[in-house]
């Protein structure tokens, strides 16, 4: 999981040197006291005029804030939630304009008590929601009711550090301290390690040798999936083999993958598109009607394509409805700093690849060229690590020699095992959110600034994938 940690108040003991400063100053003026516990500390708790408590907080806070404190425990829980795999980033709204260099400040105060952190991130006061939402923020911890608010309306939870003002707040789970908020945290991880997410697989199955190890990749990781389907998506090569026969073979190398692994295929594996919606296709199928059903039926589904996206862009526009049910995950054209995008998947449909880009579906695009090709491996590895194991591994090792369509080779990418390993453990990826781009001619992308976002990954750790791959197949 991402955790987004608030400074003040959530790591630091803000409030309580704040009210110690405050009290102390109100003795210098008239001693008058607290005269409202039931607001917050500078917003009239004390009966200081406006330009009072202004002189004060401005000309002080910024010795109050590096003599902070870290909060009890808070420091040791930080160190065991990052210890458990989790990634840590501070966001605090310390870039409002109160501090000399805020950022120099923060730094300095965090590595004075070692507070740990993956990324600091300083922003203005009640703009942590977009923050939040741009960094994929899993969980923040935050005191301010406010903020809460807004991060949770952009899509992430909140803990509520329970403080003086905010305690009669009842719209957020609350925490009161660092070990109740570690157990929180890893009770929540555990049980989102424990689900399973529901996942339809969208395959061209016979294209290449990347397919059938993706599809036993999935198979073997039902401990992380539900798969509620696999689809055949359409492709051909000309000259060679038509949609139509492409569909069959790929229907056919799925049900000898499945029968191998066990995997149970009534009511599982359906025929696709045999066309294009490039060329006018637009006839429904039994893999889009699937792709719909499943959708409707569940509160999250993740499509994973790993060729034409084809039946997806037919789904999503037969059934619009289900673009807020479902996340899809593909495997197409090159990185977005590359000249073009004369990728197979991509280029097979392009209208397909542009309907789906401007439906709004959450998607996350996993390029070929800069990222995915990172998985390049040998057939001498392939069979250090999986002949002799079962027939389905002599088969992908053989597979992998020679594909059909490319000859006899040595050394390939294996693409399509990066959509699966992305569901599998994102902890293996880096990613970045871009505005969703347009198409030119060339099959380049053209980006603008604008409100819609799509994810691109721009890293994968090639070597934990095969680890976990190998280990699951053998």
């Amino acid at each position: 999981m991402r955790i987004g940690i608030d400074i003040d108040n959530c790591i630091s003991n803000f409030n309580d040197v704040l009210l110690e400063e405050y009290l102390k100053h109100d003795r210098e003026l008239r001693s008058a006291g607290i005269i409202n516990e039931r607001t917050y500390i500078t917003k009239g708790m004390f009966d200081w005029s406006k330009e009072e408590n202004d002189g004060f907080y401005y000309s002080n806070i910024e010795r109050i804030a590096k003599s902070l404190k870290p909060l009890r425990n808070s420091k040791e829980m930080i160190d065991k939630l990052k210890n458990d795999g989790n990634e840590i980033y501070i966001i605090s709204a310390r870039d409002n304009g109160e501090y000399t260099d805020p950022w120099k400040m923060t730094k300095e105060w965090l590595g004075k008590y070692e507070i740990y952190y993956d990324k600091l991130i300083l922003t203005d006061k009640y703009k942590k929601g977009p923050v939040c939402k741009e960094n994929n923020i899993d969980i923040m911890i935050e005191d301010t009711i406010k903020n809460c608010e807004d991060i949770e309306q952009n899509g992430t939870k909140c803990l509520l550090m329970s403080i003086r003002y905010n305690e009669e707040e009842k719209r957020f789970e609350r925490v009161k301290n660092w070990k109740e908020i570690y157990y929180k945290i890893s009770k929540l991880y555990k049980k989102e390690k424990q689900e399973k997410i529901n996942i339809i697989l969208d395959t061209d199955t016979y294209n290449e040798c990347d397919d059938q190890f993706a599809v036993s990749y999935m198979i073997k990781s039902q401990d992380r999936f539900n798969v509620e389907a696999i689809t055949i998506a359409p492709y051909h090569h000309e000259n060679d083999i038509s949609i139509e026969e492409g569909q069959e073979k790929s229907y056919q190398e799925v049900l000898k993958i499945c029968k191998w692994l066990n995997f149970e295929t009534k009511d599982k594996v359906f025929k696709g598109s045999t066309g294009y919606v490039e060329n006018g296709y637009n006839e429904i199928n039994e893999a889009v009607n699937k792709i719909i059903e499943v959708s409707n039926k569940n509160k999250k589904t993740y499509i994973v394509a790993i060729g034409a996206i084809t039946n997806v862009a037919l789904a999503i526009k037969k059934a619009p409805n289900i673009i807020n049910k479902i996340e899809v995950i593909w495997l197409g054209g090159h990185s977005p700093y590359y000249k073009n995008n004369d990728e197979f998947n991509f280029r097979q449909d392009v209208q397909a690849v542009k309907d789906v880009l401007n439906s709004g579906v959450k998607i996350t695009v996993i390029p070929c060229k800069g990222v995915a090709s990172n998985l390049k491996i040998s057939i001498y590895e392939l069979e250090h690590y999986l002949k002799g194991k079962s027939k389905l591994c002599d088969y992908l090792c053989s597979r992998f020699y020679n594909d059909g369509i490319h000859g006899i080779q040595t050394r390939r990418v294996i693409w399509d095992i990066s959509a699966i390993a992305y569901l599998i453990n994102k902890e293996w990826f880096e990613e970045k959110e871009m505005s969703c781009p347009e198409i030119n001619k060339d099959l380049s992308y053209k980006f603008n600034e604008n409100n819609s976002k799509i994810n691109f990954v721009t890293y994968l750790d090639s070597d934990k994938i095969y680890k976990d791959l190998f280990e699951k197949l053998v």
